[in-house]
C-alpha cells in the first residue's frame, strides 16, 4: 500500500476518535458507517454503527481511567480498518478524503502555524524568552505582554 494512502488512514483514524468524544459523535458514527457500508455493497450499515458505538464506549472507559494504550487500540483498531478498505479499493481515497473534512470542518480556516523562526541578538537576554506560534493573554511581571522581566 502506497504511503499516501497509508497517511491517509491513519488521518482518518485519528480523526474518527477524536469525534468519538465530541457532541457530533451521533452524525461522524452515521458516516463513516456508510463509508464502510458502501465498501460492503451496502450491507450491514447498523451493525457498523453498533461496532463504532462499543469502540466509542472503549475510548471512554480508557479515558477515564488514563488507559492510554486502550485509547491507543481503538484507533488502531480503526486505522487497520481503513487501511484495508483503502487497499482493497483505493478509489475509496477520495470520499475518505470528504469524509475526513466534513469531519474536521475547522481545518483550513487559517488558524494553523506554519514555521516560527525567532532571532535573539545583543548578548546575553536576562528575560523571558518565548517560541510560539501564537500568544495569546501573556502577562510577565504583570506589566503586559513583553513589558519587563518576569518577577520571582
Amino acid at each position: 500500500m502506497d504511503a499516501e494512502l497509508t497517511a491517509l488512514a491513519t488521518a482518518g483514524a485519528t480523526a474518527l476518535v477524536q469525534q468519538m468524544v465530541t457532541e457530533g459523535w451521533a452524525q461522524a458514527r452515521q458516516q463513516v458507517a456508510a463509508f464502510f457500508s458502501r465498501r460492503r455493497g451496502g450491507e450491514e450499515e447498523e451493525a457498523l454503527e453498533g461496532e463504532l458505538e462499543m469502540s466509542r464506549t472503549e475510548l471512554v472507559a480508557a479515558q477515564r481511567s488514563g488507559d492510554e494504550d486502550g485509547a491507543a487500540d481503538v484507533a488502531a483498531e480503526w486505522r487497520v480498518r481503513l487501511r484495508r478498505a483503502l487497499r482493497d479499493n483505493p478509489a475509496a481515497a477520495g470520499e475518505l478524503r470528504q469524509l475526513l473534512a466534513e469531519l474536521r470542518p475547522d481545518e483550513g480556516t487559517g488558524t494553523e502555524v506554519g514555521e516560527v523562526h525567532n532571532t535573539i541578538s545583543g548578548g546575553v537576554q536576562h528575560g523571558t524568552v518565548i517560541q510560539a506560534g501564537v500568544v495569546s493573554g501573556l502577562n510577565l511581571g504583570g506589566g503586559g505582554a513583553g513589558t519587563g522581566p518576569a518577577r520571582d
